[in-house]
């Protein structure tokens, strides 16, 4: 049941007989036409744009198209006002039995906030993706909760999903990961390690050089490394996979796909990628002006392959081969998009760090010529994570080296905390991360403020079994609502009837910080209803004496739970039941 979408339905009904009467002409677009909240919730419930949209295509002031509507929609019995305001805008007040009905939706309906948006699509979010070199940092966490819970979702509005990370074990990155470990070899053979600049320092890798050490004893020492680069490389890369699973797996995210970038070299798939480019005139050789700015000394004019990315939008065609043959970082990306778009997915989604803005219109011209068009690309950057504790930055890791890790951050405050935090904030936005505020109990933690709000209904619920009230949901779609009235109860109401609405938004924006914000809001209007009830007696939810009454008003709360418990699932966050 999306209300919104029911009410947009009665309006587009009312149009069409207004066309059929000849008020309006026909042949008009109503795809245009919405129906949404109000901007000022004293206004009424809802409110649709028709009149304001349809002016110009029907030659008619908003107003007068406005009041025409208004006066159809009257008699529609879900309508008790159909108002009129400014120069065209139309506010409609809906009668109480449909803010009931939507707590009986919510109880009765599994489906009830589901969507069809994406109904028989296939998607494709890459995330994380973090180069194999280590454990993961603060930033990573970032984005494997984002894309983990944008996952969670597109599934719940209707999307099949595919969850894939891409190693990138193919570049210069994993040669100096081979080289920090075959230190760490050293070091478990007695010797002392030179962990020179370059290299990286963490303690991680000690366990990663006594393992090499059982494997190969001594064998490896004293040795060129062109005797053991290759296989030091994949076994260290073998095992930060390993670590990195485990790492993702604390925060309850698990992936589909893992695709490697070096098992694209030398198959032939960059080649395919870049002749289809190729067969498009998209490919040529050529010479780059030189970079914008300050241009620096060593700079000079070099042939190159380029792919000609302005074609679709980019700002600079961008090199795919160098001058002396070997291919660029954007070639494997390039064929490993294309393996994406030919295996048949409808959109693409890749999430990636702020450091990789450049990389956005470019990756965007390639997926556009690849598919023809056909399949969009959205590419969603994360900003950094600012860590306080103690009024203070939080110090590095000294496992890590040089960072703090996501084990660092799930250990202080749980991978519940960790996950709804990091969605408190839109992925462009910075985001602070304070391990004394998460924690903390009050209005000003989202989190708890959420899950205190379903704790709180939770309790109702065992106080009024206690009681000996049926609190079943049969037991509660079967109470009667009538008795839901007052404004504050209506208000809870209308605040779930958002939830399906809220949800395709979110599916279609990909934003899935949407569904943060709004359990907080849910949460405040059921937090503010229980302070309600301290004053007035009336609106407290269990009623002395009074089994139906009792039913009505937990049934209204456990409608919020459902909504509560499903939007912390598709966040990744388990709701609580009691709160300590």
């Amino acid at each position: 049941m999306n209300l919104f979408s029911e009410i947009r339905l009665s309006v587009l009904a009312a149009l069409d007989a207004l066309v059929a009467d000849g008020v309006l002409p026909a042949g008009m677009s109503l795809d245009a036409v919405a129906v949404e909240p109000p901007r000022d919730a004293g206004h009424g419930d809802m409110a649709t744009n028709a009149a304001m949209v349809l002016a110009k295509p029907a030659g008619l002031q908003p107003r007068a198209i406005a009041e025409a509507l208004a006066a159809r929609l009257r008699d529609d019995p879900r309508v008790a006002e159909a108002t009129v305001a400014g120069p065209g805008f139309l506010n409609l007040r809906l009668q109480p039995t449909v803010w009931q009905g939507v707590v009986l939706a919510a109880l009765t309906d599994p489906g009830f906030g589901r969507s069809t948006l994406g109904q028989g699509k296939r998607v494709n979010v890459e995330f994380v993706s973090a180069n194999p070199t280590g454990p993961m940092h603060v930033g990573h966490t970032r984005g494997a909760v984002f894309g983990d819970a944008l996952a969670n979702l597109l599934a719940h509005a209707g999307w099949e999903v595919t969850r894939e990370y891409y190693i990138n074990d193919g570049g210069a990155q994993v040669d100096v990961l081979a080289r920090s470990a075959y230190e760490r070899y050293r070091e478990a053979c007695g010797h002392a390690p030179e962990i020179r600049e370059g290299l990286y320092p963490g303690d991680y890798l000690v366990p990663v050089g006594e393992a090499l050490k059982e494997k190969y004893g001594d064998s490896l020492l004293d040795k060129g490394e062109q005797y053991w680069l290759t296989e030091v490389r994949d076994f260290a890369t073998d095992r930060m996979m390993e670590m990195i699973r485990q790492d993702l797996a604390l925060l309850g995210v698990s992936m589909d796909v893992y695709a490697s970038e070096k098992a694209i070299y030398g198959t032939g798939r960059i080649e395919a990628a870049i002749e289809t480019l190729r067969g498009m005139d998209l490919i040529y050789e050529g010479q780059l002006d030189p970079p914008k700015g300050k241009v620096p000394e060593d700079w000079e004019p070099r042939e190159q392959t380029l792919f000609r990315s302005t074609a679709h939008g980019d700002d600079v065609d961008r090199p795919v081969k160098k001058s002396d043959g070997s291919w660029t970082y954007f070639a494997p990306d390039i064929a490993y998009h294309h393996d994406k778009v030919q295996r048949g997915f409808d959109a693409l989604i890749d999430i990636f760090g702020a450091d990789h803005g450049g990389y956005v219109k470019r990756m965007k011209a390639a997926v556009a010529a690849l598919s023809q068009g056909r399949v969009p690309l959205d590419i969603k950057l994360m900003q950094l994570v600012k860590l306080w504790k103690n009024g203070e930055p939080f110090k590095m890791s000294k496992r890590a080296g040089t960072f703090v890790t996501l084990r660092d951050v799930v250990e202080q405050v749980g991978p519940d905390v960790t996950r709804f935090h990091m969605l408190t904030r839109k992925n462009d936005a910075p985001l602070d991360f304070d391990f004394d505020k998460v924690l903390e109990q009050s209005k000003d933690n989202p989190v708890f403020y959420v899950q205190y709000a379903h704790a709180r209904i939770q309790s109702v619920l065992r106080r009024a079994r206690d009681a000996g009230v049926d609190v079943s949901d049969a037991a509660l779609a079967g109470a009667d609502l009538s008795g839901l009235a007052h404004e504050a109860e209506l208000k809870l109401a209308r605040q779930i009837a958002e939830w399906p609405r809220l949800v395709e938004i979110a599916a279609r924006g990909n934003e899935p910080h949407r569904i943060a914000f709004y359990l907080y809001d849910l949460a405040s209007d059921l937090h503010a209803l229980w302070n309600r009830g301290n004053d007035d007696p009336g609106l407290r939810f269990l009623q002395e004496g009074d089994a139906m009454a009792t039913q009505a008003k937990i049934a209204l709360i456990r409608a919020t739970a459902v909504v509560i418990s499903a939007g912390l699932g598709i966040l990744g966050v388990t709701p609580v039941d009691e709160m300590r």
